[in-house]
C-alpha cells in the first residue's frame, strides 16, 4: 500500500476533528468577545446614567463593576459550554478553586469585606474629607471593593486598603454642615480684660460667615496667670468656610494679644 494511502485515514481523522473542535474554538473566542465588548458597554453605560440620577456617586463604581463580571461570567460559562461542559461543572470547579483562591488571598477578601461594609454602613462619602491612621487623610474620590481612593490636601492621590480603613478610627470633618471654630489665647494684663472681650464680640458679630445664634458664638475668660490673661472663643460657621474663618479670627485676634504702646 502507498504510503500516502495509510496517511489518508489519520488525515481524515484530523480533518474531521478540526472541523468538529475548530469551529468550537472560534464559536467560544466569538463568545468571550462578544460577552467581553457588552460587559464594558453595560458598565460604561450604566455609570453615565447613575450620574445623571440622585443615586449616591459612592454606589455608581461598585454597581457597575458589579453588572461588568456578571456579564463576563456568564460569558465565560456559555463559552466552555461549547465544549460540552455543563454550567454545574463549571460552577462546582469554580467553587473549589474559589476556596482555594479565598485562603491563600485572606487579605485581598478582607478588603472585599471591609469595602462592602463601608458601602452599606456609609461612614464616610464621596466628596467628604476624612483623616485616618497614619498619613490617611484626603477628599473621598471613589470606594471600591479593594480600595479607597483619596486626593490629599496638596493634590496627591492615595489608594488605602479598605481593611486598614474600616478597622481603625475614621474622623469624617465633612458629616455635618457646621463646624465650629475654637481659638485659645492669651493676652497682657495691660490691655483690660473688658476691652479684650469687646472686641472678640465685634470681630465676630462683623463675620456674616459665622452663626450669631443657636447655637451662639461663645467668648470667656478661662484663666489668669502671671503673664496674662487666658481667653476662650468658639464659634459655629459652615464646613466649607471652617478654615478660612478660623484663619481670619486668628489673624484679627493677633493685636489682641499684646499690650499697645503707650504714647510719648
Amino acid at each position: 500500500m502507498d504510503p500516502i494511502d495509510r496517511l489518508r485515514p489519520a488525515d481524515n481523522s484530523f480533518a474531521a476533528i478540526a472541523m468538529t473542535y475548530g469551529i468550537d474554538i472560534v464559536l467560544a473566542i466569538l463568545i468571550l468577545a462578544v460577552g467581553w465588548w457588552i460587559s464594558n458597554a453595560v458598565a460604561n453605560a450604566l455609570r453615565r446614567t447613575l450620574s445623571r440620577t440622585n443615586v449616591d456617586a459612592t454606589l455608581t463604581p461598585v454597581f457597575a463593576s458589579l453588572a461588568m463580571w456578571a456579564i463576563r461570567v456568564v460569558a465565560i460559562v456559555a463559552a466552555l459550554g461549547k465544549f460540552g461542559i455543563a454550567a454545574a461543572s463549571i460552577l462546582t470547579v469554580l467553587g473549589t478553586a474559589g476556596l482555594a483562591i479565598g485562603l491563600a488571598l485572606q487579605g485581598t477578601l478582607q478588603n472585599i469585606a471591609a469595602g462592602l461594609m463601608l458601602l452599606l454602613l456609609r461612614p464616610f462619602r464621596v466628596g467628604d474629607y476624612i483623616e485616618g491612621t497614619g498619613t490617611t487623610a484626603g477628599t473621598v474620590n471613589e470606594i471600591g471593593l479593594f480600595t479607597t481612593r483619596l486626593t490629599k490636601a496638596d493634590g496627591i492621590v492615595m489608594y488605602v486598603p479598605n481593611s486598614l480603613i474600616w478597622a481603625n478610627a475614621i474622623t469624617n470633618y465633612s458629616a455635618n454642615d457646621r463646624r465650629r471654630v475654637v481659638i485659645n489665647f492669651q493676652a497682657q494684663h495691660g490691655l483690660g480684660v473688658e476691652h479684650v472681650l469687646g472686641e472678640l464680640r465685634r470681630l465676630i458679630s462683623e463675620d456674616p460667615r459665622i452663626v450669631q445664634d443657636k447655637p451662639a458664638p461663645w467668648v470667656a475668660v478661662t484663666d489668669y496667670t502671671d503673664t496674662g490673661v487666658k481667653y476662650n472663643v468658639g464659634a459655629w460657621t459652615n464646613a466649607s468656610d471652617h478654615a478660612n474663618v478660623q484663619a481670619d479670627l486668628l489673624r484679627q485676634i493677633q493685636p489682641l494679644t499684646r499690650e499697645a504702646p503707650k504714647p510719648a
